[in-house]
């Protein structure tokens, strides 16, 4: 399965970027986020590889993040892998004027086992999940630039 989705911040790229690219920054947009661990290459780099921890109502999900691309704001992209998904994201950062950034988003599911199904039958949420996504870190970045 594979869509893009997109949404304009009101804050210029030139802010948005430092609070992009600063992994202390998740945990004030990523709904559930427990913890971020680094376990392999340069955090941060390409290559990096960390451990997320994610709370989903009473459920616990570890995933992996793996950097593949990181040329900010043209393109940051990972993987992201936990039991019966992988989950290939390119995210990318276009300025509109002075004060406006364009957030779009590439994202492609792999899925195995069961969540092949759920796939089948709810393929909506996945989209709907990424949306809230980037609509909390929109909150989060348009927040900060006005503190």
């Amino acid at each position: 399965m594979k869509y893009t989705v997109d949404i304009l911040i009101n804050v210029g790229i030139d802010k948005i970027l430092p609070l992009f690219d600063n992994t202390d920054n998740m945990y004030k947009w990523m709904e559930g986020l427990q913890s971020f661990e680094a376990i392999e290459g340069t955090p941060g780099q390409v290559g990096a590889k960390s451990k997320m921890n994610f709370l989903s109502g009473k459920r616990e999900i570890e995933m992996i993040e793996t950097i593949t691309e990181k040329d900010l704001p043209r393109e940051f992209s990972a993987t992201y892998e936990t039991k019966g998904v992988c989950n290939l994201v390119s995210n990318h950062f276009q300025a509109e004027g002075e004060n406006k950034t364009r957030y779009s988003t590439d994202q492609e599911f792999q899925f195995t086992g069961f969540m092949k199904l759920m796939a089948l039958f709810m393929p909506g949420a996945f989209k709907k999940q990424t949306l809230l996504h980037m609509k909390a870190f929109k909150a989060f970045a348009e927040n900060e630039v006005a503190a």
